[in-house]
């Protein structure tokens, strides 16, 4: 089959082609697992943390890629929740023990034998994958390929973020940084917050733009005071200095929930301006996401199958992931990336 692989940590502001191009050997399904056709893989921020090395290492070479749509081929599972033909999603969470205390009490993104699909194990930018059944997830007719991709991640990790805002109807909120997952952050809380305004910080004059269109309330960079102080702040960005101005738009009492997989390590020394009286009295938290759950993936599709709303996507083809992989890191964003085969 085709793929494309990691094969080593790259620096991105010196080489442009990180990812290998292969011809590998089809994969096998075991007992438990789905073997996938995969056809459309979206393209994340997280693959970039993968390639310059600021995820738990993985096993080189692997095939990166989490926001996976695809057919199932053939079915090694014994409950036959899915039948040969059906189409499915394969999100971030590829498996974990299900026997840990995590697991069961519906935690089991903090498993301490969490796998995640495209660095654990090898993902969606190729032909075929396999993956267990039960983090297979069906996938609603009213989207296509490419625009069920994203909620697969982007809007399952917005999902959760949100959730973990502990946000009401009509509390202020801001999102920093507007790519993939926070233009579907921002639809899913004009959706079920309606009375909420929502700030949007991002350095990219188009991003402002966008979210303006999307229906938020008020646009500005980082570091530029919104109008009004906010109950809750969602950071989306791989930098500290996004998250140390947060802190000071903050109500009291207000959380900062941050969910970049890792921050940059380059950008550390914005950590020796935080100020205790400036940034955390006042009883303001700061709050991590990490990975997701099956529910969050299943509770989002069923979501935005509801409202119903289509995530903004541009499409590039198979070969061209090197392309999409660069754009983004070269902060090229419009809604989602998706490679489509």
């Amino acid at each position: 089959m085709k793929a494309w692989v990691i094969n080593k940590i790259s620096d991105l502001t010196k080489e442009d082609k990180p990812l290998q191009f292969k011809e590998l050997r089809k994969p096998t399904a075991k007992t438990g697992e789905l073997l996938i056709r995969i056809r459309a893989c979206g393209v994340c921020h997280t693959e970039i943390d993968e390639i310059e090395g600021r995820t738990p290492p993985p096993k080189y070479p692997v095939i990166p890629g989490h926001q996976v749509i695809g057919t199932v081929e053939e079915s090694k599972s014994k409950k036959t929740t899915f039948n040969v033909g059906d189409r499915v999603g394969v999100a971030w969470i590829f498996s974990a023990c299900g026997t840990c205390e995590y697991c069961l009490s519906g935690q089991e993104n903090l498993c301490p034998d969490f796998r995640a699909t495209g660095r654990d194990t090898n993902g969606g930018y190729a032909e075929y994958m396999v993956v267990p059944e039960k983090y297979a997830y069906p996938i609603p007719e009213i989207f296509s390929d490419a625009e069920a991709a994203p909620l697969l991640c982007a809007g399952a990790i917005g999902y959760r973020s949100v959730a973990l805002c502990n946000l009401k109807n009509g509390e202020p909120i801001g999102l920093t940084g507007f790519g993939a997952s926070a233009h579907l952050v921002l639809k899913l809380l004009k959706y079920r917050y309606p009375k909420t305004a929502v700030y949007i910080f991002a350095r990219n004059p188009k991003e402002r733009e966008f979210a303006l269109e999307l229906g938020a309330k008020w646009t500005g960079n980082s570091t530029e005071k919104p109008p009004e102080l906010l109950q809750s702040i969602i950071d989306t960005t791989p930098v500290w200095k996004t998250a140390i101005s947060a802190l000071e738009f903050l109500k009291p009492g207000g959380r900062l929930v941050i969910y970049a997989i890792r921050k940059e390590s380059t950008d550390q020394d914005f950590l020796t301006k935080l100020d205790y009286q400036r940034h955390l009295w006042m009883e303001k938290e700061i709050k991590s996401v990490a990975n997701v759950t099956s529910y969050d993936v299943k509770e989002f599709i069923k979501i935005a199958a509801e409202m119903p709303f289509k995530p903004h996507i541009e499409i590039y083809p198979f070969e061209q992931a090197n392309k999409a992989i660069m754009d983004i890191k070269n902060r090229k964003i419009r809604g989602a990336k998706v490679l489509q085969l």
